[in-house]
């Protein structure tokens, strides 16, 4: 779960919400972007479907004492979300033995210098399961691969700006991973975000054909409801609601 917090609520999108909202991005870059074509259809799948191993633990959401809030991908439990990983990128292997590779090689780079004992054996698991892969099927080229690994996280990041900032703030109130723009850098330039209104966010260099529109669904899920029914419930009870993004130059 991507929690944002307010005053009087928990803003509370599913990680496969997110996954789909990133394949939506996806859709609207530059093809020229991918670099080999032929495996198009494959990296957005693999885009789309990334978090899918979130769907049971997202499902119903539990309280972290600690934290005084809703688990959230960060400081969820280890061995239970090592387990549904696992499971999740064997079900996306399943639909597309690339997509599976891309979506490994992403949960894979988390745990590369991990330390502890599920963490290692998630890493060491998946690292054995890209090298099956390797030697089962023609991939395309290396830089290709980089290009659509890098592709993946990027959208992965532009999900998570848009969700876990307000809409519409100003970047010194911005979540503080994306103040200094993304990862990913087109020709040498790192990709920078920030929000116009709270409709719609620039982005430079701008890496879509041209105007791009995506939505994405998140629940307001108020702090009274929680305590008086459990965030299980509270979150169940709370309806959806929409949030549509424009990616203007």
């Amino acid at each position: 779960m991507i929690i944002r917090e307010t005053e009087d609520a928990f803003v509370m999108t599913t990680q496969d919400d997110h996954g789909r909202f990133s394949g939506d991005i996806a859709q609207g870059f530059r093809r020229d972007l991918f670099l080999d074509a032929s495996v198009l259809e494959e990296v957005l799948l693999a885009i789309t479907e990334h978090d899918r191993a979130w769907l049971r633990m997202d499902d119903t959401p539990i309280w972290n004492d600690g934290s005084r809030q809703p688990y959230t991908f960060m400081d969820y439990p280890v061995q239970p979300k090592m387990l549904m990983y696992s499971k999740g990128v064997d079900e996306i292997e399943a639909m597309s033995p690339y997509a599976g590779y891309l979506c490994s090689l992403h949960f894979a780079s988390f745990m590369k210098n991990a330390t502890e004992a599920p963490l290692v054996e998630f890493y060491h698991t998946e690292t054995d399961r890209q090298k099956r892969l390797r030697a089962q099927f023609q991939f395309p080229d290396e830089a290709a691969i980089n290009r659509q690994f890098g592709l993946l996280q990027l959208c992965d990041d532009i999900s998570l700006y848009v969700t876990m900032n307000a809409p519409g703030a100003s970047k010194d109130h911005e979540h503080p991973w994306f103040k200094e723009g993304f990862a990913m850098s087109i020709d040498g330039e790192r990709i920078m975000a920030a929000w116009v209104n709270e409709q719609e966010i620039r982005l430079r260099p701008f890496i879509f054909e041209d105007k791009w529109t995506a939505s994405v669904k998140w629940k307001y899920v108020l702090k009274d409801k929680i305590d008086e029914h459990g965030v299980a419930k509270a979150f169940h009870d709370a309806s959806w609601t929409q949030q549509t993004i424009t990616f203007v130059p």
